[in-house]
């Protein structure tokens, strides 16, 4: 089969727990998203085929919704490309659905709009059992001033002040059209197996929601650090509109861990594939 000519292109919604993945991208050695999906549609295909996802998610960070297209001859259908490779899969690799798509849809180019979630704990002690999925601050957060800051960052500017090294682009302009500060006093994923049940909470939570055409280098977890200072006063409102002006990366917080950060849902717009890909 693998010698076949590919006539399909393969949608897949997945959902990662990341913690122990290298990233999304194939490198030599480590454990990554891609590899291990590429892997799975091998033992069900028998080809070897390049999976592309809509954006590469760093080491340790998370999805609820990523997608990404492949292209096969194979014959099965969509449920049955969803559950074989489910049976392939790690534990912490699911994927969510699988559907044709047009043969020239691409995961990443044709994506319009995503939406990212930073969850941090405020709880004063640590819990060992959310340490890998949201950043254990230590102290309470003044979320209106953390919304004042987050309003600053909402349009479409030179957002290179919350790009790191890495991966630098000679355009850094981009929109983003939604960015929120959320109280959450349950836990924020849906684990009810973590929340006390003589309380029904484990929180309390702080979650950022961010939504933009497109995201620079540990963008959303630049900003996640720099509203992070706003909220126990370590910068002000007036201070984020002026490093976004500055456009000067070593005015703006920390680049929060990556632990925190799920990519939630992935849109696509006016061509053929119309739909909003998330939890």
């Amino acid at each position: 089969m693998g010698s076949l000519t590919p006539n399909r292109n393969i949608l897949l919604t997945l959902a990662y727990d990341g913690t122990r993945f290298a990233g999304w991208q194939v490198q030599p050695e480590l454990p990554t998203i891609q590899s291990e999906l590429q892997a799975a549609v091998k033992k069900l295909t028998g080809e070897d085929v390049v999976a592309v996802s809509s954006g590469r998610t760093d080491a340790g960070v998370h999805a609820l919704g990523q997608v990404a297209n492949f292209r096969t001859a194979c014959t099965i259908p969509p449920l049955g490309i969803q559950r074989g490779l489910n049976q392939h899969l790690p534990d912490e690799i699911a994927v969510l659905e699988a559907d044709d798509v047009p043969y020239d849809f691409h995961a990443s180019f044709w994506a319009v709009r995503k939406t990212y979630r930073y969850v941090i704990d405020t709880n004063p002690t640590r819990n060992p059992f959310l340490r890998n999925y949201a950043w254990n601050v230590r102290r309470e957060l003044n979320l209106e001033e953390m919304q004042a800051g987050a309003n600053e960052i909402r349009g479409t500017h030179d957002f290179r002040c919350f790009e790191t090294q890495g991966s630098p682009r000679s355009d850094t302009i981009r929109t983003i059209e939604r960015c929120l500060v959320l109280p959450a006093g349950e836990w924020a994923l849906h684990s009810r197996s973590l929340i006390d049940q003589s309380t029904g909470e484990v929180g309390p939570f702080v979650v950022i929601e961010v939504t933009g055409n497109g995201f620079l280098y540990n963008m959303v977890r630049a900003i996640a650090g720099t509203l992070y200072q706003v909220g126990y006063g370590k910068k002000s409102v007036d201070d984020v509109h002026q490093l976004i002006a500055a456009q000067d990366r070593t005015l703006a917080g920390p680049t929060a861990p990556a632990a925190g950060l799920y990519l939630v849902s992935v849109e696509y717009g006016d061509g053929p594939v119309q739909r909003n890909v998330s939890e």
